[in-house]
Formats: C-alpha cells, sequence, structure tokens
C-alpha cells in the first residue's frame, strides 16, 4: 500500500495512560500472529484528522483492539526520531506487550541499512519493503547485487527482509529473484491486491508466493463503476465482502503452521468527512480482525 497520506502525520506523542480493557479474541491462540499496521489508520493519522493519531496513540488501540503486533509501516516521521525517541517508544511497545515489525519503500543499501539499525532498536525481525521502479535503473541484477550486500546485516540481526507483492514488479520477477538471491534472510510481504493493477489474478499470486511468503498484509479489495460507468475504480472494500478469497490465501499459505504474520490494512476512501471516514475505519478494522480470527484454524 502506499503512503499518500502519511505526511504531515504529527510527531510521537510519549505521554503514557491506561490502556483499556483489551477486546476479547475470538480464537485459539493464534491472534499473536494477527496485527495492525500504520494503513489500518491512513486517515486517523493524516493531516484531515482533527487531531492525528501518533504512533503511540496507534501502539495502543491496536493493544485495545486485543492485538499484540503492530507493523510500524512507511511512517514519515521514524527517521526524523532521535534515538532517545526511539528507545522511548519501544519501552511504550515493551509496556504494552506489542511486538513490532517495520515496514519501508525501496531496497537502497544505505536505506535498508538504516532501517536494519531501527530493527534492533526496536528487537523487530521482519523488515517490509519493496523493490521501487528507480531501484530498477540498473535492472534485477543491480537489484540482486544490492540485496546480498544487506542481507548479511539482515542476518547478523536477526531481521527477515519481505519484498512486497506490487504492480511494478510482476510476482514472476518478484520470485525469479528470491530464488536467484537464495537467502532465508529474504522472502515476500504477500498482499495479492496490489498485483490486481498489473492484470494479475489474485489467486495465482498467491500460489506463486506462497512458498516464499514471510508476511501477509490482509486487505479485500473490489471494483465500482465510475460515474457514468465510464472506467473502473479498485478500491477496498470491508473483508469478505471482494474480490479476495481469504479462505484459499490461508488454506495455501498456511500462516498459522508456518508462524508467518498477518497484518490487517484497508484501502477506505474518503467518505465525505473526517467522522465518517474514521468511523468506517475503525470498524473495518474491527470487522476484519474477527474475520481473520474466525477464519483461522
Amino acid at each position: 500500500m502506499n503512503d499518500s497520506g502519511t505526511e504531515g502525520v504529527r510527531s510521537l506523542s510519549l505521554s503514557k495512560g491506561k490502556v483499556d480493557q483489551a477486546r476479547p479474541s475470538t480464537s485459539s491462540g493464534n491472534e499473536d500472529l494477527i496485527g495492525l499496521g500504520s494503513y489500518a489508520f491512513f486517515w486517523r493519522h493524516s493531516d484531515r484528522a482533527p487531531k492525528p493519531l501518533t504512533l503511540i496513540d496507534e501502539l495502543r488501540l491496536t493493544r485495545e483492539a486485543g492485538l499484540a503486533r503492530f507493523q510500524i509501516c512507511d511512517y514519515g516521521p521514524l527517521l526524523e526520531l532521535s534515538d532517545a525517541e526511539l528507545r522511548q517508544a519501544k519501552a511504550v511497545a515493551d509496556e504494552l506487550g506489542m511486538v513490532l515489525e517495520l515496514g519501508t519503500k525501496g531496497v537502497a543499501v544505505d536505506h535498508l541499512s538504516r532501517f536494519v539499525e531501527l530493527a534492533v532498536i526496536f528487537e523487530a525481525r521482519l523488515l517490509r519493503s519493496m523493490v521501487l521502479p528507480a531501484d530498477l535503473d540498473h535492472g534485477l541484477d543491480g537489484v540482486e547485487d544490492g540485496l546480498r550486500r544487506i542481507l548479511s546485516r539482515c542476518a547478523d540481526a536477526g531481521v527477515t527482509l519481505a519484498l512486497e507483492t506490487y504492480e511494478q514488479l510482476p510476482s514472476t520477477e518478484l520470485v525469479a529473484l528470491i530464488e536467484q538471491v537464495g537467502d532465508p534472510a529474504l522472502g515476500i510481504c504477500l498482499d495479492p491486491a496490489n498485483n490486481v493493477a498489473g492484470l494479475e489474478q489474485p489467486r495465482a499470486v498467491v500460489e506463486r508466493c506462497a512458498p516464499y511468503t514471510k508476511n501477509v498484509h490482509v486487505k479485500d479489495f473490489a471494483f465500482t463503476r465510475s460515474g457514468g460507468w465510464i472506467g473502473f475504480t479498485l478500491e477496498g472494500a470491508p473483508l469478505g465482502t471482494g474480490l479476495l478469497d481469504l479462505d484459499h490465501l490461508l488454506a495455501t499459505v498456511d500462516p498459522v503452521g508456518r508462524g508467518i504474520s498477518m497484518i490487517v490494512e484497508h484501502w477506505l476512501t474518503w467518505r465525505g468527512d473526517f467522522a465518517e471516514t474514521a468511523r468506517l475505519e475503525r470498524d473495518w478494522t474491527d470487522h476484519t480482525i474477527t474475520r481473520l480470527e474466525e477464519s483461522l484454524p
């Protein structure tokens, strides 16, 4: 998912507060693999919010939702925080009993090196990224060379690098890249919705990428007709109402059996005003958590 709308997110708030009683889980022990990501709060931490959520707000809301995993993904202010602020954020996560993951974009060695350093601070074992068009200036051979350089650092830090499925790089080429590098610290962040823009069938993407999947982004999606029936819009939908075959994804990837985390995201479009959009964002999150928990073995 892209990070438009995350610009202008307000600085980190480290004030402590009582955590509300967590929402009861309907699963039997698998909820530790389910988490929320920054994109589950897309509008509530955007500039359109009267009081944008901070990273600490999102950690607390995730815990209140009954989950103990959070993926800090494409979070703009992260690279601006001091080491002291980063360690304070980690202390709050520890207080809440949270497992943290990280997410960024691009495979430039210097950029990923900084995120490996951040992963060490946060004790994050998973770093999601993706191959951007600019990364392909020197072809996939150049990407491969860079990945080999950074993966030794990932291995030393105990971090798995998961490259997300995206329309910029067909899943066949992404899988070929993973196989060519052949490093256990490298895998795939599976999000079949993205590849629809590259005219790939979601089920085929799931089946092709499943053996290499290290992380799953869970969101549903659907096509709607544009006004006047001129074209289509691909946008988010409440889980179970769109084109994502969740049961097929779970059966094919087997995240529970393989210990793969599942991060809830949304493609929720703006609904005219903040109050309604924020309400739907909360409702979609609660619905997705429940639907996902009920679908796990």
